[in-house]
């Protein structure tokens, strides 16, 4: 079978590493090269170690070599730099998993489809080039989108924990063992990045949505994984509601809508999305979980690169999830 030739830049970080875990067990695959500046010419598995026996690739400075998909896995604002300093041949299709194209900025005469798969799956089909969501994001319109496409949502106010790898690899001081065990705080209230994003997509399926995302993040005393808990108010019944969400997310393979309480573990190690309702009174309560560095990142790369050549969408995302 003839495989796809892939590309990572970016490739010593979480999601970089995550990406590459994903590819070279991907059975239609073949990863060309891993570009690290910093880590150039050393063995892939000196950096992410569990990977010693699973492959022999260096670290690369260079990315000239020929692939039919590019993943972009640098810090925030270093894709656009790096699209407009390099000459990539347009027959390259580029999958970008910082936040530089998600609102529909452009470079170099390219533009991006936003890869919620979800909500764009007909685009990303035929995309050249794909803005891959953020993980609180992912998380937050999955649990909303079935609302606004019934033009149901209003006032939406959420709360989502996640794990120390949302920071990124470089230390901070909110991710020293010793400041996030047995710890938890608030951060961005109210401003966090994805909010753009979040609406963006709320108001292309409900285009008459003008009310406020009011999202508190926190940080979580884990690794990886978000579980998000969105309320808004509903005149419908629980089980009207039910049947919307599993109608809407009928044929994804990844969302799931459960008819029990959801948990973190469940969802950690794999793609999926599980998303559980509660209802008292008139306030509806959408809680949803997913891995950040999976579904929330690298995860729903491959997806979205499955998607866009044709492929199984599941290929190389069957995954196991850590329930205990």
């Amino acid at each position: 079978m003839l495989k796809l030739k892939a590309g990572i830049v970016g490739g010593a970080g979480y999601t970089g590493g995550e990406t590459l875990r994903l590819l070279i067990n991907h059975p239609g695959v073949t990863v060309t090269f891993v570009h690290s500046r910093s880590h150039a010419g050393k063995p892939v598995h000196s950096v992410h170690t569990d990977l010693i026996g699973e492959t022999t690739l260096n670290f690369s400075d260079s990315f000239s070599f020929g692939v039919d998909v590019l993943f972009l896995c640098m810090g925030h604002g270093e894709s656009k730099r790096f699209l407009q300093e390099n000459a990539i041949d347009s027959s390259v299709k580029i999958i970008d998993l910082g936040n530089d194209f998600r609102l529909g900025d452009s470079v170099a005469g390219r533009s991006f489809i936003y890869g919620l798969p979800e909500l764009n799956r007909e685009s990303i089909r035929f995309a050249k080039h794909v803005a891959n969501p953020g993980c609180f994001a992912t998380a937050i319109q999955l649990g909303l989108l079935p609302l606004a496409s019934k033009g149901l949502l209003k006032e939406v106010y959420t709360t989502g924990i996640t794990g120390s790898t949302g920071a990124g690899q470089k230390l901070q001081d909110t991710t020293h063992f010793t400041w996030r065990a047995n710890n938890i705080s608030a951060y961005k209230t109210l401003t966090h990045q994805h909010v753009p994003e979040i609406n963006q997509s709320l108001k292309q399926l409900q285009p008459t949505f003008e009310g406020a995302v009011n999202f508190v993040p926190w940080r979580g005393d884990f690794t990886r994984g978000i579980f998000v808990s969105s309320v808004v108010e509903s005149q419908q019944s629980l089980d009207e509601l039910n049947r919307l969400y599993k109608e809407f997310y009928k044929g994804h393979a990844f969302t799931h809508v459960a008819d029990t309480m959801i948990d973190l573990k469940q969802v950690v190690n794999t793609n999926k999305c599980l998303i559980h309702l509660e209802k008292e009174g008139n306030k509806l309560v959408i809680h949803a979980a997913i891995d950040n560095l999976l579904k929330g990142a690298s995860g729903q790369a491959v997806q979205n690169m499955n998607i866009m050549f044709g492929l199984d969408e599941r290929a190389g995302l069957q995954l196991k999830s850590t329930v205990f």
